[in-house]
């Protein structure tokens, strides 16, 4: 995806040029990708919110943006996902009149 978003880009063909180009160039090029490159569209995907954007992707566009989440969701350090869950229980017992509410 890199290679072909280079070469459509900026006319670069990789495979030669990256031997010779610093890692300050390469990053500032691939900041610079724009969306009608397959790396461009892939982080468009990714990084999608709007739910009604969400709900008309294709398949294809739904499974690169559900691996994504799913790699996210992975690397989500466990404290992290015991505040969550918590913050979760608390909204519930809220929502649903919260002072009855006992741990058992």
């Amino acid at each position: 995806m890199i290679v072909s978003s280079f070469s459509k880009e900026y006319g670069i063909r990789l495979s030669h040029e990256l031997k010779r180009m610093k890692w300050r160039e390469f990053s500032s090029l691939v900041s610079g990708l724009g969306p009608d490159t397959a790396l461009g569209r892939v982080v468009a995907i990714r990084a999608e919110t709007d739910p009604e954007v969400i709900k008309n992707f294709s398949d294809s566009q739904r499974e690169i943006y559900h691996a994504w989440r799913t790699k996210k969701a992975k690397d989500v350090p466990e404290e992290k996902m015991e505040e969550a869950l918590e913050q979760f229980r608390t909204m519930f017992i809220n929502l649903s009149g919260g002072g009855n509410y006992r741990e058992e």
